[in-house]
């Protein structure tokens, strides 16, 4: 009895499906082929897609990358002259001595 009520639900369902894809056919055979539907004219969708584009041309570049090194390179230089300035002060004392 119970296998027989799942079967009916069951074949229900397939019924369901079937009665929504058989009205939905047509709107589906309206949509364009090329898989286009004209979002992408929007501006909002034009402008995510820009930012996108420019973030991705950012990694590309390696921009974060060779800032960092140029940072980075910038640091030691100073770090450099410092030290060397130690060092002077350094000799110029002992030579006074």
């Amino acid at each position: 009895m119970v296998e027989l009520i799942f079967l009916f639900i069951f074949i229900l369902s397939l019924g369901g499906i079937l009665f929504i894809l058989i009205r939905k056919t047509s709107a589906v055979n309206s949509l364009p082929q090329n898989g286009s539907a004209g979002i992408r004219n929007h501006h909002f969708i034009l402008n995510t897609e820009n930012k996108i584009k420019d973030i991705l041309i950012y990694f590309e570049k390696q921009i974060f990358f060779h800032k960092f090194l140029s940072w980075v390179k910038v640091m030691t230089l100073k770090i450099e002259t410092q030290v060397d300035h130690l060092l002077h002060k350094i000799r110029q004392k002992n030579k006074s001595k």
